[in-house]
């Protein structure tokens, strides 16, 4: 693959988000990451979003001035918004990680610093990736990078408090967890490419990484076209500590109450009606029903060529196993 700084991109727009976390508390960060860019031969232009849902529409406007790269800044949130606008186009998309748990940041070993993140840019290398594309109780398609989650996950995020968020970063989710550990679970039907199961949550995921912390999808990956899907059963939701412990101690296939596949194309449906709700990247979607399917050769990616040598290899290995 061709390096950044041979490939020709020396327009750039960073396309941040203002109130994302890590953003909000330390506004430099970008003033400093601007000029390593520049030093780096490569002229910036910071957009600011305008609101939620606005950075798709920043993004094509930016390639439509003639920017060769989009750089996202904030969280997988502002990160998955920015890539719905460049999809099918031949910019490719760099990240600067600012947001609570950064799992695409982390899933590509992109450093956690926004500098150090900016400093090698240059250095990075293209890669075409498949998608996920959601669509959630007849809204448009929504595509995402990391994951969907239909279920427990989607219910706690339903129930974030966004200024707890902001002040306290992955300690509001977990928060959020706790007070979901005796409410009542529904589940729902899950269909993947054709076959019928049924969970309490249901775990559609392009990456190994989940949250920041946990390695749930083990044998997902960005190269990869098709989803990692993650099934749990159980009504009740103190049931989910067996899970977490399996998923601690990376025995989750086998056991019981959870089942772990791959497919292209996922339908949930919920029998009742009774508003099962839908994450996709960290950020609520809807509820059910809702479907995803695989969008091979959809985006270009900037990742560090040690990333990419980790996921071939990962790829073959399971081509092979």
């Amino acid at each position: 693959m061709v390096q950044l700084r041979s490939s020709g991109a020396k327009r750039a727009a960073i396309i941040y988000n203002p109130v994302a976390r890590g953003l909000s508390r330390r506004k430099h960060l970008l003033q400093r990451s601007t000029a390593l860019l520049t030093q780096q031969g490569i002229q910036v232009r910071l957009v600011a979003t305008d609101g939620p849902g606005t950075a798709s529409a920043q993004a094509r406007q930016q390639i439509d001035k003639g920017c060769d790269l989009i750089i996202a800044a904030g969280g997988d949130g502002t990160i998955n918004e920015v890539a719905n606008g460049m999809l099918h186009s031949n910019v490719p998309l760099a990240i600067l990680p600012g947001g609570t748990a950064n799992v695409l940041a982390r899933e590509m070993q992109i450093p956690m610093h926004m500098e150090r993140a900016a400093a090698q840019i240059a250095n990075l290398q293209p890669c075409r990736i498949a998608v996920g594309a959601l669509r959630t109780n007849g809204s448009p398609p929504r595509c995402f990078l990391c994951m969907a989650g239909a279920g427990l996950d989607a219910e706690i995020v339903s129930r974030i408090n966004p200024n707890l968020k902001l002040r306290a970063g992955k300690l509001a989710y977990y928060a959020g967890g706790l007070r979901q550990v005796f409410r009542p679970l529904h589940e729902f039907e899950v269909v993947i490419d054709g076959s019928r199961y049924q969970a309490s949550f249901a775990l559609i995921s392009r990456v190994r990484n989940y949250g920041g912390d946990l390695g749930i999808a083990r044998g997902a990956s960005l190269l990869r076209d098709d989803f990692e899907v993650v099934l749990f059963r159980g009504t009740q939701s103190v049931s989910y500590l067996r899970y977490l412990v399996g998923v601690a101690f990376k025995r989750i296939t086998g056991m019981r109450g959870c089942t772990v596949l791959r497919g292209h194309s996922v339908s949930c449906q919920q029998p009742g009606g009774t508003g099962t709700y839908v994450q996709v990247d960290g950020e609520l979607a809807g509820i059910l029903p809702t479907t995803a399917e695989i969008v091979p050769d959809a985006l270009t990616m900037l990742a560090p060529s040690s990333y990419l040598a980790r996921e071939r290899t990962h790829v073959e290995f399971a081509a092979c196993a």
